[in-house]
């Protein structure tokens, strides 16, 4: 639907969009530079052979085009504002359209959906709001599926081109977080100009969302659902997000509902349940501020709930000065709040905590009613602080923190005496989301994060296990620090937020069954990936010797595996482990051609020496009797084949150069990266320190199964302490995560009844994505708290300020 509008009106969108073509496109010179440098550092560290080398072709492949990528993305955004589809290819259509996508296509896609979503994240409240005021302007209920001011518009264009450069899309995913860093911010920031210049034209001043609702539903006066025309999370209510499964049903969301997600393949519609949780999460902290806003006005609103602290902080991302108390930090968004009503906030904190630590003490057996009296304590405290609130913005920050830990504190599945410290967290977060706005308008404040980290973790426990255990302790530790120190903001929370997962990773790996289960794995992961390395040094030293097919499989398939366990128990450079190393060497030259009488005497000489330390290597690796025959069989076979072989020798420079690469082999293998294809099992965990696996149950890679990357980004976001229900060969089972090996490879779950999974990262990827291991929980629980406040506000809207 289209309204008519002025020429002017269309003029000054037209203007908004060529001032947002002009900012964001001065961004792409120094955004070369920007990749230029982080490879030029590459390029210039010491690693590993291959991943120098690595290095070195991309510096050199983006040096030789780096100019022609940033002209052609110049080029083509300037003439984006005159021709939509620019931005988005010339394959792109406008409507919906079923049909196959290439591969190829959909690599790109995702490349520069992943940029575009980053972008999203960090602007959802100023993109909104921009598209809004475009959308008054040009009469109009959405803009263009090509439109410049779309994440995904600017996005696309940079990797469709960076493509036509003849750059790769592998080195686009090495570089990619260096353009998110400095790309999302200019972005934003393009944005907010957007914004205050259309203001400073008089356009929408302060947005009122009932503006812009509409009613769906039948003419018979009854109506369905209000919605927002053309915004991003419209088709839900303001407490639900779109697409989101709640816990009485779902909805699924229109590609044109979604707004301003980015544009993504038809066969990955609707992204990965990591990026859903994300978009519901911001969904609700959107919902709250357009229910703020529409109630206490725009101007007192972005006091109250800020979600672009780049806005105010200092182009090196510190926060600006005048926080409140001298005590925001963490470069987030301050506020000065008046020393009276700190006072007020204060008085009560002291008040509570006296109140709290007698409920303890006269019911310590009746917890549901200590709980109750807290709760009603707290409510009474928060309408009196309320009452002497000396602006809107404040009265609306005391009634939705009170409201939010309401929620939480009848989160039944919180044990009462973890919700008792809970309690105690209310006048604290509420002294921080009144002085650092922020905190209603990002996920990632520390504040929320602490919150967050402790319910998820607490919440798979009953009362008994958490009553007088250590983690209610640390608990009890992280509460009463915050309250020792008001006036750090939310420094403090961070600071504790970190000691507290630093104790997560202690306390739920204290159990020696636990502890054993860690060190054998780690011990599999790392030798895995030093034998995967040291094959790739044995194929390189060898690849340009002429060597039988039969030695070099041998050592790239066995002695490899007997030279990783050899440095994993001897150390690199022990003795075991040097005599070995010598040992590869030395049967590359006894299966060499052998012209002269002289060699093949020493053959003969040192052959028993040689095969007594093959066996002794192979006993290392297990590998003994019918198997060990077989190699030692075929071994012999082919050293016998030497002496008669008429090729050219091996030079002894070659052979001498082999074994000194062979004595210091660590110097030229990386420490980083995983070994993706990790042949994990009971066997090689028992194999390997003797241990009894009977009370692991071991997960490992199901070989040739395709493991999508949403997937495994989502495997690798997993948090330490987090709870899931596991079903696994038919059974169902709740099981905590409490361990991440150092490469990520592998993750170790416990049940309550002692049992270990051990899960290696690709099929833990593969049961994510199956739905066989899924979160106990569908949101973090601040996320949850602002939902249920806003449904108590959404029904009761007067409460805010009464």
């Amino acid at each position: 639907m289209s309204i008519a509008r002025s020429a002017s009106s269309l003029q000054l969108a037209r203007e908004t969009r060529e001032r947002f073509v002009l900012a964001t496109g001065s961004v792409i010179v120094p955004l070369a530079q920007a990749i230029r440098d982080r490879l030029t550092r590459q390029a210039s560290e010491v690693g590993s052979a291959r991943a120098m080398q690595e290095s070195r072709d991309d510096f050199v492949a983006f040096q030789g085009q780096a100019t022609q990528w940033v002209s052609l993305a110049q080029t083509s955004w300037r003439k984006s504002v005159n021709t939509p589809g620019a931005a988005a290819g010339a394959s792109s259509t406008g409507g919906l359209r079923l049909e196959l996508i290439g591969d190829d296509v959909m690599e790109s896609n995702i490349l520069s959906s992943r940029l575009a979503q980053a972008i999203q994240e960090k602007a959802s409240f100023e993109l909104s709001d921009l598209r809004l005021r475009i959308q008054h302007l040009e009469g109009t209920t959405e803009l263009d599926a090509h439109d410049v001011l779309r994440p995904e518009a600017l996005s696309k264009l940079l990797v469709d081109q960076w493509l036509a450069a003849g750059l790769s899309r592998a080195l686009w995913a090495r570089v990619q977080d260096t353009v998110q860093q400095l790309l999302v911010g200019a972005v934003v920031k393009a944005y907010e100009d957007a914004n205050a210049f259309l203001v400073s034209k008089g356009v929408m001043e302060e947005i009122d969302l009932k503006n812009f609702v509409r009613r769906t539903g039948g003419s018979g006066g009854s109506s369905g659902p209000a919605t927002v025309p053309g915004s991003p999370y419209a088709g839900g209510g303001a407490s639900q997000a779109p697409g989101a499964a709640s816990r009485h049903g779902s909805s699924e969301a229109s590609p044109q509902a979604r707004g301003f997600a980015p544009s993504v393949p038809l066969a990955t519609t609707g992204g990965s349940p990591l990026l859903l949780a994300r978009q519901r999460a911001q969904t609700a902290l959107l919902s709250l501020k357009r229910f703020v806003a529409a109630r206490i006005g725009a101007a007192d609103m972005q006091s109250t709930m800020s979600s672009s602290p780049q806005s105010v902080a200092g182009t090196d991302g510190s926060a600006p000065a005048g926080g409140a108390g001298g005590g925001g930090g963490g470069g987030g968004t301050s506020r000065a709040v008046s020393n009276t009503f700190a006072a007020v906030i204060a008085d009560a904190e002291a008040a509570y905590r006296m109140a709290a630590t007698q409920y303890m003490q006269n019911s310590p057996g009746d917890q549901a009613t200590m709980l109750q009296q807290a709760s009603v304590d707290l409510r009474r405290r928060s309408a009196e602080i309320k009452k002497r609130a000396p602006t809107t913005a404040d009265k609306a920050t005391v009634e939705i923190v009170a409201l939010m830990f309401q929620a939480i504190l009848a989160e039944e599945r919180i044990p009462f005496s973890a919700r008792v410290w809970f309690a105690r967290l209310q006048m604290p977060v509420l002294r921080v989301a009144i002085a650092e706005p922020e905190f209603f308008g990002t996920l990632q404040h520390p504040a929320r994060m602490l919150i967050d980290r402790m319910g998820s973790c607490v919440m798979g426990f009953d009362a008994a296990a958490i009553s007088g255990s250590a983690l209610e302790g640390e608990i009890r530790r992280v509460v009463q620090v915050i309250e020792q120190y008001p006036e750090t903001g939310q420094r403090v929370f961070k600071l504790v937020f970190d000691e507290f997962v630093a104790f997560l990773g202690r306390y739920l790996t204290q159990s020696d069954t636990t502890q054993r289960v860690m060190s054998v794995a780690q011990q599999v992961e790392q030798k895995e990936t030093m034998a995967i390395q040291y094959t790739i040094e044995l194929r390189k030293m060898l690849n340009d010797m002429p060597v039988r097919d039969e030695i070099r499989e041998f050592l790239f398939k066995v002695w490899a595996e007997v030279l990783a366990i050899a440095a994993l128990r001897y150390g690199a450079q022990g003795e075991q482990t040097v005599m070995l190393k010598r040992v590869a060497s030395e049967l590359v030259w006894a299966a060499s051609a052998k012209p002269n009488r002289a060699d093949r005497a020493r053959v003969i000489q040192d052959l028993p020496q040689l095969l007594q330390r093959l066996r002794l290597g192979m006993n290392l690796l297990g590998i003994i009797d019918e198997p060990q025959e077989a190699h030692i069989k075929t071994i012999g076979a082919t050293l016998s084949d030497a002496f008669l072989s008429k090729t050219e020798a091996i030079p002894a420079a070659k052979i001498e150069a082999m074994a000194e690469r062979l004595a210091h082999l660590e110097d030229f293998v990386s420490d980083e990266g995983g070994a993706s294809n990790l042949p994990l099992d009971a066997n090689s965990i028992e194999l390997l320190l003797g241990v009894d696996a009977a009370s692991i149950e071991v997960v490992p890679d199901t070989s040739g199964a395709v493991v999508a990357e949403d997937m495994l980004e989502w495997a690798h976001e997993l948090q330490v302490g987090n709870w899931f229900m596991l079903d696994h060969n038919d059974r169902v089972s709740q099981v905590q995560f409490v361990w991440r090996s150092d490469r990520k490879q592998l993750h170790l779950f416990a049940s309550a009844d002692g049992r270990s999974f051990l899960i290696q990262v690709g099929r833990l990827a593969n049961y994510l994505q199956a739905g066989l291991l899924v979160p106990a929980e569908e949101e973090t629980l601040t996320v949850r708290a602002t939902r249920e406040a806003l449904a108590k506000l959404d029904a009761n809207p007067e409460r805010l300020l009464n």
